[in-house]
């Protein structure tokens, strides 16, 4: 578990650093967060056929310590909220609209991709089902 919470932190602190140096408008663990899924894609794809057991038993070991204090983790998060309290003041009415619009998009997009996944499926099993006489 320590060695997977370091590359964890350590990608974190290498978002943070991109932030400031490059003067980015998103946040540090953000970038972090994609710099990880970067890295564990291209060791995916650079060695397919080797299977670390030890590496994915620790993964998962880290992952369920991370989900179980999980309502731990969002308060920084929400103490950067009540920290920009002023510009949430001032730009309440796009906030709200963004989060609304996401939000809305958000299920129309799942709805759509459901609806294509549950229609492709269907066409499948029709497929490959043989026809009865």
């Amino acid at each position: 578990m320590p060695a997977a919470f370091l590359i964890l932190i350590a990608c974190q602190l290498i978002g943070e650093g991109l932030r400031a140096a490059l003067s980015l408008p998103i946040p540090g663990p953000v970038i972090g967060m994609f710099l990880l899924a970067a890295i564990l894609a291209l060791t995916d794809q650079k060695k397919p056929h080797i299977k670390d057991r030890a590496t994915e038993q620790e993964l998962h070991r880290t992952a369920d310590g991370l989900i179980s204090h999980m309502g731990l983790l969002f308060v920084p998060a929400g103490v950067g909220i009540i920290a920009e309290a002023g510009l949430l003041q001032q730009e309440w009415l796009p906030i709200i609209a963004a989060l609304i619009g996401s939000t809305v998009l958000s299920i129309a997009v799942t709805g759509l991709v459901m609806h294509w996944l549950v229609r492709h499926s269907e066409r499948r099993h029709a497929a490959v089902e043989p026809k009865s006489a």
